[in-house]
């Protein structure tokens, strides 16, 4: 199998060559001019020689790919010209993805994964109150709490600003503002449906890296055209992707073909109003993730969407035609032309302005790394159909997907939000009552029970239970020049006498007050003819 992708033709054939095809690249050019129809041939390609593909369709048309073209003269006049003679209609292999459910399966991450940085730019948030949410992350995983989906997240950031005191000399100061702040950015991404994305299971990367038993590459279709009207959520979701990949492949080196090609379309949402940390971010992934095996294609409208040192990572580049109507488009159409190795055969800025639909100023990298002349290219027809699938095609692609079931179902497992709002255990029964701390008929029952067992017969004397709050009195000796007092109570009698009169007072009714009155009169003789 060849390890050449056809791109085209010009002066000559012009060719991918898949050895540097993870150099990156950049296809750009204005609405309706065919970068869409680019996309399509270059992912084709891909999957042909065995390439696993990621792709964001954006309006729905990349989805054709999963069905054969339909030949027609016109087309088949193209593909003789653009050096395919024997063009031959072929689907591939698809897989459709959407990270709301409804037109693939679904994408989840969860909040971890996603991580304070990419969730501060997802919720808008500003310097303080990401620092906030950074304090939250590392908090739970010092308690290890798992921040699993939105639940966990606002779960956490209740405790952290209910303890903010007491976590104050550890984590810094916690602004009660900046809580309030991220939690309501969490309510409003929750109303742009962004709850789907965070949650189980979460998305194996793995799968994005597999080939069909025929050795074609499998085309990973990411439905965007819900999630592209949500453009802070899809370019996080993207950036995401980009960063998991980067961060858990090995290293590679120099492939014969990359491990998977990742189509960046309408990248411009990625870098609109970005803090300069989120586009240093981008610049390390973009220029270390070639060593992983991985090529990024970035697909814009106008090359000066991107930063200059994003740019200059892109070594392969398809410039369709730009228009000139106005000053900051002429000077997109001279920033493109002068990206571009000099043909003497045509001024590069001129022929930008001049290509038709379907054409494009092509220059990729040839032997060496080095750069080709750039050549004026017609774009080669695609072997897969130029249009969306119907709703029935894509549910039936859905049906024999490989993931089939996989991620159709929600998992809420044991996490922070069940660990820290777990009910407090219920209170231990308390003691049975006292003589001197119940009331009622059962008060009066137990307390006669009690002075029975006191005054079995043979039984010991026990020790008497001390007064709350008294002191236990002391015996003094009598003075040698005053009279011996009157004998006193015992200090029994008086601890008996009291505990009486106290069921008296508590009794409820006035029999039981009688009957405590004939007791005390009863136990007090018995006690003084002792």
């Amino acid at each position: 199998m060849s390890q050449d992708l056809l791109i085209g033709s010009g002066e000559a054939a012009c060719t991918l060559l898949a050895r540097y095809a993870n150099r990156h690249g950049l296809v750009a050019g204005a609405t309706g001019t065919g970068k869409t129809i680019t996309l399509q041939v270059l992912a084709e390609g891909f999957s042909e020689i065995g390439v696993p593909v990621f792709a964001a369709d954006v309006k729905g048309d990349l989805s054709g790919i999963a069905a054969p073209g339909v030949a027609s003269p016109k087309l088949l006049e193209r593909a003789a010209a653009t050096g395919m003679p024997g063009w031959t209609p072929s689907a591939n292999p698809v897989v459709f993805w959407d990270v709301f459910g409804k037109s693939g399966h679904p994408v989840r991450a969860t909040v971890s994964e996603l991580g304070p940085i990419l969730l501060a730019r997802l919720l808008d948030l500003s310097d303080v109150q990401e620092a906030v949410l950074s304090l939250v992350y590392k908090y739970c995983d010092d308690q290890g709490l798992l921040l699993l989906d939105f639940k966990d997240l606002r779960a956490a950031l209740n405790h952290v600003s209910a303890n903010a005191k007491s976590l104050g000399a550890d984590y810094g100061l916690v602004s009660t503002a900046s809580v309030g702040a991220i939690q309501r950015g969490l309510i409003q991404l929750e109303a742009d449906g962004a709850e789907h994305f965070f949650g189980e299971p979460a998305l194996d990367l793995n799968d994005f890296l597999l080939c069909e038993p025929g050795g074609r590459g499998i085309v990973n279709v990411l439905a965007a055209d819900v999630l592209y009207r949500k453009p802070r959520l899809y370019a996080t979701f993207l950036l995401w992707l980009l960063s998991e990949l980067f961060e858990n492949l090995p290293e590679a080196g120099d492939l014969d073909k990359p491990k998977l090609v990742f189509f960046f379309d309408e990248a411009h949402l990625l870098f609109n109003d970005a803090p300069k940390a989120l586009v240093e971010k981008v610049e390390q992934v973009v220029r270390l993730i070639r060593s992983k095996g991985v090529g990024v294609y970035f697909v814009t409208q106008n090359p000066l969407d991107l930063p200059e040192s994003v740019l200059g990572q892109l070594g392969n580049r398809v410039q369709h035609a730009l228009r000139a109507f106005t000053p900051r488009d002429q000077k997109a159409v001279k920033a493109a032309a002068e990206t571009f190795r000099p043909n003497p055969r045509f001024k590069t800025a001129e022929a930008i302005m001049e290509l038709g639909v379907g054409e494009a100023l092509v220059s990729t990298l040839q032997d060496g790394g080095v750069p080709a002349v750039v050549d004026r290219v017609k774009i080669r027809p695609p072997r897969s159909r130029m249009g969306a699938l119907t709703a029935e095609e894509r549910a039936q692609c859905l049906q024999h997907s490989p993931f089939a079931g996989k991620y159709d179902q929600v998992q809420d497992r044991e996490s922070a939000y069940e660990l820290l709002t777990e009910p407090a255990p219920a209170a231990a029964p308390a003691p049975a009552p006292t003589a001197t701390t119940s009331s009622g008929g059962g008060s009066l029952g137990n307390w006669w029970e009690t002075m029975s067992r006191q005054r079995a017969p043979g039984a010991p004397e026990p020790e008497p239970a001390p007064v709350a709050r008294r002191a236990p009195p002391v015996t003094r000796a009598p003075a040698p020049s005053r009279p011996a007092p009157a004998p006193r109570p015992s200090n029994r009698q008086s601890v008996t006498e009291a505990a009486i009169k106290s069921v008296i007072r508590s009794a409820g009714s006035q029999v039981g007050r009688e009957i405590g009155r004939q007791l005390l009169r009863g136990v007090l003789g018995s006690l003084s003819k002792r």
